[in-house]
């Protein structure tokens, strides 16, 4: 009887929606009124807004300006400090000259003594921003150190105390913790920090993985859910949909725009969560996903670099959307490990539609579409629809095939390989296995002889038919499958290797689990 892998239910059920897609659909009556708005109110609105910021501009240059690095490392106080208030004011008027006529705000605001960090989420769009404005004070952020040389940006970044990170910097990481930290000990002299923790945008679908930068100092936070309650979404920016400046522009041309902001309770952290900043971010991430109503998942921002290399090969960006941070917990896969699997992933992928065929994997392994083949086949296919998309392939790889494609494998796949006992594997003996098992012609098994033989002596070597074999793992269950064969199974056929659920865990069932299949 044909056995099969066991599947995991949380890897196939339910599917989770694309978190950095945005497709926007506009109908009639809406083109209408984005060509009628685009010559009258909108081009009024975004000379308000230049408006705006050539006047908030000076205000913040005049409370940033000659100050000594002693008063850099200090916090605003007296005449600069009330400067925030005309910027507040002037940072109100700019959102509502985006359209946003009326932000809702639910909860209290905690002030810098009770929360002194400010989580945001979830994170969708530049328009998050405008948070800034609707707090105790202007908050500070975390910023690249780069932003602090931009026109017009610099002054107005510098009135807000960033705590700027040096990318180059190996040290960046923990003088930002310490910086926090030293701020959230000031007793709120300092002014806030806000943090978007899922570190990118997503279409609000979900709560991604938050980063850990807001919960390694262990000092309360306050979470803030953002929603944009409108029939219309103008407003999401993600790695694959509309611009932010189209973004900006149909923001404008529409007649009211709607934000709601809910300030949760302050979170502070027991003395575990201090101790375990991973532990800290996901309890901080259920109560806000419980707020909103969303699900959470696995995806980081590595997830997005996948996608952006998936695009790079010619490949559908959803096929590099894998919940790396799940894989790589589970798996012990690196990033660039990723990376290299992609890149073969792709090589295999001809049509370059995000699934592998069995025709596809037939002509990578050069061997013809055969039972054994089949078998192998549909144990990458955990959700057996007939194609293998990336994630399956690279659960594969991990759990079939790396398994049983050790040393012992190989060297008995040699000694089989090798019947004439000559200590190498003529064309002939190749021939003969690979016809009576897969009925492979004399062309493909001179092709295929070609390649493993590296020095072209016409013999292949134990080294290079090792090389060959771990360089393409895929054939292992086949050499176990003829080796099963070989031995003589009771019924005539080879049999699969099971790979043990509980000891090749990839998931932890939860219900937010989510297996993304392109489309």
């Amino acid at each position: 009887m044909r056995k099969t892998i066991p599947r995991q239910e949380s890897l196939v059920v339910p599917e989770i929606q694309n978190p950095f897609v945005h497709r926007l659909h506009l109908g009639y009556l809406e083109w209408i009124q984005i060509i009628v708005m685009s010559v009258t109110i909108a081009p009024l609105r975004l000379l308000l807004i230049g408006i705006t910021l050539l006047l908030a501009w000076p205000l913040a240059a005049i409370a940033v300006a000659f100050r000594s690095e002693e008063d850099k490392k200090l916090p605003l106080s007296g005449w600069r400090k009330n400067l925030q208030v005309p910027l507040i004011i002037l940072g109100r008027l700019m959102v509502f000259c985006m359209s946003f006529h009326c932000v809702k705000i639910k909860g209290q605001y905690a002030s810098p003594e009770e929360a002194p960090v400010i989580c945001v989420a979830p994170h969708s769009s530049p328009f998050d921003v405008l948070a800034l404005f609707y707090q105790y004070g202007i908050p500070s952020s975390v910023s690249r150190a780069e932003n602090g040389k931009m026109l017009l940006i610099s002054a107005l970044l510098s009135f807000t105390q960033p705590v700027l990170v040096q990318r180059e910097d190996p040290n960046s990481r923990q003088n930002t913790i310490q910086e926090i930290q030293r701020r959230a000990r000031t007793g709120g002299k300092w002014p806030q920090i806000i943090i978007f923790p899922e570190g990118t945008c997503t279409n609000r679908s979900c709560l991604i993985s938050f980063k850990l930068g807001a919960f390694h100092p262990g000092v309360p936070i306050q979470p803030v859910c953002l929603k944009y309650p409108n029939k219309l979404d103008t407003f999401t920016w993600t790695w694959e949909g509309p611009g932010a400046f189209t973004l900006l522009w149909l923001t404008l041309c529409q007649i009211n725009s709607k934000l709601e902001m809910e300030f949760l309770p302050v979170y502070t952290p027991n003395e575990e969560e201090k101790a375990d900043p991973k532990l800290f971010a996901a309890n901080v991430r259920k109560v806000m996903a419980d707020a909103l109503g969303l699900p959470i998942t696995d995806h980081t921002f590595d997830d997005c670099k996948l996608m952006m290399k998936a695009r790079n090969l010619n490949l559908p960006m959803e096929s590099g959307l894998v919940e790396f941070q799940k894989l790589h917990k589970k798996l012990g896969i690196s990033l660039e490990q990723m990376h290299e699997m992609l890149e073969k992933f792709s090589s295999i992928n001809l049509h370059g539609k995000g699934h592998i065929t069995v025709g596809e994997f037939s002509k990578y392994l050069q061997i013809p579409e055969s039972q054994y083949l089949e078998e192998v086949f549909s144990l990458y296919d955990r959700d057996g629809s007939g194609t293998i998309d990336f994630r399956e392939y690279v659960i594969g790889l991990s759990l079939i095939s790396a398994p049983v494609n050790t040393d012992s494998t190989i060297s008995l796949a040699f000694e089989i390989f090798d019947s004439s006992k000559q200590g190498y594997i003529s064309q002939e003996d190749l021939y003969h296995i690979l016809h009576n098992a897969f009925h492979m012609t004399q062309i493909d098994v001179e092709e295929l002889f070609q390649q493993i033989d590296q020095d072209k002596d016409g013999k292949i070597t134990y080294g290079e038919f090792k090389a060959f074999a771990q360089e393409k793992p895929e054939y292992a269950p086949l050499f176990v499958a003829y080796q099963e064969l070989k031995a003589g199974d009771a019924n005539g056929n080879a049999r699969m290797p099971v790979v043990k659920e509980e000891d090749n865990e990839v998931s932890d069932n939860k219900a937010t689990d989510g297996h993304i299949k392109s489309e």
